[in-house]
């Protein structure tokens, strides 16, 4: 999910005033020794301007696969100038400079450079439709192979990984660190796991999951802001410890939306072949929430997919305070078989 607030990177310009004239330095901008990056832009309906980033390997002869990543919840963007700031960071560079493939990504509205609705106000299909609409664009590059394209979904993005493909044949998933159940139970989960870390006392935490319960009610299923529940409920103040308006740096409106998601429907119609990556160390997504895709592909394309998870790895793709760089040839080794002509 990526919650931490000081991972995030800020690339608005800088406003320069010299005499009656103003100009704007120029954003940090990302480098790589194997590829080159162009910059382009998307719209969704919402009339937001999103930020697309390809990657075209330097040195290629007519086409290439494509890696299309699907982003996380927060409002970092998904752009890394000033190379390995975090793990996610750290997979998408790796994969870019070692694959040999071409990547995209899209920045989500009000991420990065996008223009438009505000990122803490933007919802989820706003966001979802930015995905769409980036792939589609991939049709205009023509160092890209259509017919090889293979989508890696991390954190969030690795649940709603299928629902971005539309009309495109996709030849594989990779969802890292995702979810495939509805969002009041994956939160329901959260939470436990976040009262245990603070040593809370195990009847002191089913007496607070009972409390959740209701509230998350209040708030996904009958779409209520947080400050409206506690409001209703002030027996319920020292329960939340987020905006009164959303959580986690989005608006209420953006869970809202993905509870009325129905991942196990999307997954169970990728006939895809379908990796799904977890951390045993994982705080954000546990073991039910991930394993759950794989159960959705395998409940109708038996064998399809397969469920991995890496001992001690972290949500955020670290083992012992470092990237785990194995990730990295797991994964490209993965892909190279569902790439094969035919």
């Amino acid at each position: 999910m990526k919650m931490k607030a000081d991972w995030a990177l800020s690339y608005c310009a800088l406003l320069v005033v010299v005499g009656p004239a103003q100009a704007a330095s120029p954003p940090p901008r990302e480098h790589f020794e194997r590829a080159e990056v162009l910059y382009d832009w998307v719209s969704n309906s919402r009339g937001d301007k999103l930020r697309t980033l390809v990657t075209r390997p330097k040195q290629t002869l007519g086409k290439v696969p494509l890696i299309f990543f699907v982003g996380w919840l927060s409002c970092d963007s998904v752009e890394y100038p000033n190379g390995e700031t975090d793990g996610f960071g750290a997979l998408i560079r790796r994969l870019i400079e070692q694959s040999g493939y071409a990547t995209m990504r899209v920045e989500k509205p009000g991420a990065g450079e996008s223009q438009g609705t505000r990122c803490d106000r933007a919802d989820f299909q706003g966001e979802l439709e930015g995905y769409q609409a980036g792939l589609e664009a991939v049709e205009h590059y023509p160092f890209i192979d259509l017919d090889g394209i293979v989508i890696i979904g991390i954190s969030n993005g690795g649940g709603i990984a299928p629902m971005v493909a539309g009309k495109h044949r996709v030849r594989g998933f990779i969802a890292a660190g995702g979810w495939g159940r509805t969002w009041y139970e994956h939160i329901l989960e959260l939470e436990r796991g976040r009262l245990a870390r603070r040593g809370k006392s195990p009847a002191a935490i089913n007496e607070a999951v009972k409390q959740f319960s209701e509230f998350y009610n209040f708030f996904l299923i009958q779409r209520m802001k947080p400050g409206e529940i506690i409001s209703a409920h002030p027996e319920w103040k020292g329960l939340w410890y987020d905006s009164p308006d959303g959580q986690y740096g989005r608006p209420a409106s953006y869970y809202q939306q993905l509870q009325t998601l129905n991942l196990g429907r999307a997954w169970q119609q990728v006939e895809a072949p379908v990796l799904v990556l977890r951390g045993s160390s994982d705080e954000i997504m546990s073991r039910a929430d991930s394993e759950a895709i794989a159960q959705s592909v395998n409940s109708a394309h038996p064998g399809r997919a397969r469920y991995l998870e890496i001992e001690r790895m972290t949500h955020g793709f670290n083992v012992d305070g470092k990237f785990h760089a194995d990730l990295v040839g797991l994964i490209l080794g993965s892909m190279q078989p569902w790439l094969q002509p035919g």
